[in-house]
């Protein structure tokens, strides 16, 4: 009996991450091109939240390192920094695009061609310090879908 008591709770843990991972909508997944030899590119996506969470990381096998990035002018100067997270207000679509909050793949380990797609983990933590995963196959383009491109300079 003990085995059918361990394998219930293990499926009761399996049913409240799955249920946890489901409370955010990921719409329009893209990730940029890359050249061989380029180390650097961003993931873009619309996330719509089911209740107050925040974007707090993300990590990626293709990348040495994932980060949740802003990009905002600072004057006449197009800065792009870290942050420690990104607020997901109830039922309000937030958008991750280039030139705006995204998340940036940097060290690559291999060319993201076209018309591939990489394995992304989205990081969020809800008001009382839960955290959540969800697992998000994103596409590789050379472009938004739909066409809008939008820039996206490397420097920090």
């Amino acid at each position: 009996m003990p085995l059918i008591k361990n394998l219930t709770v293990a499926l009761a843990a399996v049913t409240v991450f799955a249920a946890q991972a489901q409370t955010v909508e990921v719409k329009d997944a893209w990730a940029r091109t890359t050249v061989p030899g380029q180390k650097a590119s961003g993931a873009f996506m619309k996330l719509t939240a089911r209740e107050g969470l925040r974007l707090v990381g993300a990590s990626s096998p293709v990348a040495g390192v994932t980060e949740v990035h802003e990009m905002k002018m600072e004057g006449d100067i197009m800065r792009m920094r870290a942050v420690a997270g990104l607020d997901l207000p109830v039922g309000q679509t937030v958008e991750l695009k280039p030139g705006g909050y995204h998340v940036m793949l940097l060290d690559l380990k291999t060319a993201l061609r076209k018309d591939s797609s990489i394995p992304l983990t989205l990081v969020f933590k809800d008001a009382k310090g839960a955290e959540s995963r969800l697992e998000v196959s994103v596409p590789v383009l050379s472009m938004a879908p739909g066409g809008a491109q939008g820039g996206h300079g490397m420097k920090h």
